[in-house]
């Protein structure tokens, strides 16, 4: 049961999956992230913004997968089956039409360095596709 017909735990599951990838994404790319951003060891540790902002991309997080679930519901009834396959064209999809394309323009815009686009943009990428694939998998009604 969900709204929309969007099944609530899938998204769930999906939303934990993903900010976990996350964690791990930006924990390998540490230094290069911090080289990017002109960030030191020491500035990140005492600016780390706290629990709110951990929350605030949960929070995003959760609300990107429960679009994605519904964008698949709208697929389905159009006659495309909820599958991994499936789930995860449509991520990559959403990520290059909406996603890559924005941070394109807004990291060019902001002067950011290439570097920080590939990093932020992968992880965008991943977090659609681990989201994609568990919705697909899952169902999403």
């Amino acid at each position: 049961m969900g709204f929309g017909g969007v099944n609530y735990w899938p998204v769930l599951i999906a939303a934990i999956a993903s900010f976990i990838f996350g964690g791990i994404w930006y924990h390998v790319f540490s230094r290069q992230w911090m080289e990017a951003v002109g960030m030191s060891p020491e500035a990140l540790q005492k600016d780390k913004g706290g629990l709110g902002l951990y929350l605030l991309a949960f929070g995003a997080q959760l609300i990107m997968a429960a679009m994605l679930g519904g964008v698949l519901v709208h697929l389905s009834l159009g006659g495309l089956p909820p599958t991994i396959r499936n789930g995860m064209i449509s991520a990559a999809f959403i990520w290059v039409g909406f996603v890559a394309t924005s941070m394109i323009v807004n990291y060019s815009f902001h002067g950011a360095k290439r570097a920080l686009t590939l990093i932020d943009g992968g992880h965008w990428l991943g977090v659609l596709l681990i989201q994609g694939a568990i919705l697909g998998w899952w169902g999403v009604r």
